[in-house]
């Protein structure tokens, strides 16, 4: 019984899948596989959402690339699974229905209570092993990634076991200097990131850009526009100048903010150095001579971990910033992503393969920077010395 990630960007008008970058991740484990009967679990979404939906397209999709059948079962554990799970010969692949079409999967629950659960009682009873390979799920405390590996002897797949030695790494045997890129929206997360590698000594430079710049800019004592300062009390986040403002003072010295920023004037990019940004414009992304001196910090590393655009990379002239820290981060020793729009811009400029390693899990790679314990791995753990 494998549990996989292939919950993916879907048209809700034709149920097409979009991306099929995180099936390609898993294949090397389903390959590996190819002499059991594999059952395969994941799921799509959640409910409420547009695109909560049934995987059929999904086994279709895991078929084109697998080159073999792959059985879609309509079915998560009833009577339909287990026929289709006995009847199935070595080598057959089934792909179970969406696993949150069941309501327990949707809870967050302990470990011991996740096992109670008819959902793994049912499943654990179709199955021999389990392995879990949704390094994209470690972070979540739902039945199938917690329970299973309670009542099942329980292995790490091949892309769980590569998300978690490269991120690993960067705590332990990584080249230094080590510096962190830390951008986009998700503010309280980067800053949980920067305090935690900041304290250990992990990180011997923490850049910040995009919305988590400009949280430390207002910090730092800087203005930054009001379109700006409102993103941040929009999202909620306002609470978080205050954690900046304890880093700043802890570790100034180890911190880098952009002093220049561009914005947009008359549909154009124009630059302004800091405390000279008009109040009614809004911050897009760093200016020139910001991309400069982090590009040359980043250049002189022998670690990169990046997490966050540095602003509107959707848009062309906003995407420079973005574009210019990720080349200069791809021709390092040793390069990590914590994958989402920071992977998504890199697959833009092509530089997949420049990398060292690309995250499938934002959530989970963030969550793992931060030095929480992954509720995933410590079952997988809890697994070993219940079975051996």
């Amino acid at each position: 019984m494998l549990r996989v990630d292939f919950n993916s960007p879907i048209d809700p008008s034709s149920n097409q899948i979009l991306d099929d970058k995180r099936f390609r991740e898993h294949l090397p484990t389903v390959q590996a596989l190819e002499d059991a009967r594999l059952v395969v679990l994941t799921h799509q979404s959640r409910p409420g959402k547009k695109d909560f939906t049934t995987l059929e397209a999904h086994a279709a999709k895991l078929e084109r690339l697998l080159g073999r059948p792959v059985t879609y079962v309509e079915d998560i554990f009833g009577r339909c699974a287990r026929d289709a799970i006995r009847s199935a010969k070595r080598g057959d692949v089934l792909m179970l229905e969406n696993l949150r079409f069941a309501a327990e999967e949707n809870l967050t629950l302990k470990p011991e209570e996740a096992k109670k659960t008819l959902l793994v009682r049912r499943l654990a009873s179709m199955a021999d092993v389990y392995v879990n390979d949704a390094f994209g799920t470690a972070h979540r405390s739902q039945p199938s990634i917690v329970g299973l590996p309670l009542v099942l002897p329980s292995v790490a797949g091949l892309l769980m076991e590569k998300e978690v030695a490269n991120l690993s790494r960067v705590f332990s045997g990584a080249p230094r200097p080590v510096t962190f890129v830390l951008g986009g929206t998700k503010v309280d997360d980067s800053i949980a990131v920067a305090q935690n590698v900041l304290e250990r000594g992990t990180a011997d430079r923490v850049i910040v850009v995009g919305v988590v710049g400009n949280v430390f800019l207002l910090a730092a004592g800087h203005e930054i526009g009001r379109p700006s300062a409102r993103l941040i009390d929009d999202l909620g986040y306002r609470a978080e100048i205050d954690k900046a403002k304890a880093l700043l003072e802890s570790y100034a010295d180890r911190l880098s903010l952009p002093h220049s920023v561009a914005v947009r004037e008359d549909g154009e990019r124009v630059e302004y150095p800091l405390d000279t940004v008009p109040e009614d414009a809004q911050v897009l992304d760093i200016g020139s001579d910001s991309i400069e001196s982090l590009t040359e910090t980043i250049s002189g590393s022998g670690t990169v971990v990046v997490n966050g655009p540095a602003g509107l990379f959707e848009e062309e002239p906003f995407a420079v910033g973005t574009f210019e820290l990720l080349r200069a981060a791809s021709a390092v020793e040793f390069s990590v992503v914590g994958g989402g729009h920071s992977g998504a811009a890199i697959e833009r400029l092509g530089l997949e393969s420049e990398f060292t390693h690309i995250s499938t899990g934002g959530g989970a790679a963030i969550e793992f920077l931060t030095g929480k314990k992954m509720p995933a791995i410590e079952a997988l753990e809890m697994s070993r010395k219940i079975f051996g």
